[in-house]
């Protein structure tokens, strides 16, 4: 089993920036691609970032790439998501996701993750 508990979200403006936290316990923290993933009023659950278990395959979905960066730390069993240039589409509910796996991968797939959060919203007004 494992534990994931985000938080960081809030309220800001267009433009401005935010970063979000997972915090992961339970199991080997080493052994899973972890994923962010948002759904937006209305809408389906989207991936927004991925990364693998080293943290040297990164994904990114078309529509952050160059403004958000997802990092990890392994020793701290922290995943984060540091989101710039925000805009009001980028108004979800964030959830971070395991995905148990023996490859150093990502996977954008959110069927194949196992374990998720509770998310945490983010809002950005325009």
């Amino acid at each position: 089993q494992l534990q994931l508990v985000e938080s960081g979200g809030g309220l800001v403006q267009a433009g401005g920036s935010l970063r979000l936290s997972c915090a992961a316990s339970g199991r080997t923290f080493s052994s899973v691609t972890m994923g962010w993933f948002r759904q937006g009023p209305g809408k389906e659950r989207e991936v927004v970032a991925a990364i693998s278990r080293s943290g040297g395959n990164i994904y990114y979905a078309a529509s952050v790439k160059g403004r958000f960066t997802i990092s990890r730390d392994n020793a701290k069993t922290l995943v984060y998501l540091q989101m710039n240039s925000l805009k009001p589409e980028d108004t979800a509910v964030y959830y971070c996701a395991a995905h148990t796996t023996n490859y150093d991968i990502t996977t954008a797939n959110s069927y194949a993750y196992d374990y998720w959060g509770q998310g945490t919203q983010v809002t950005v007004s325009s």
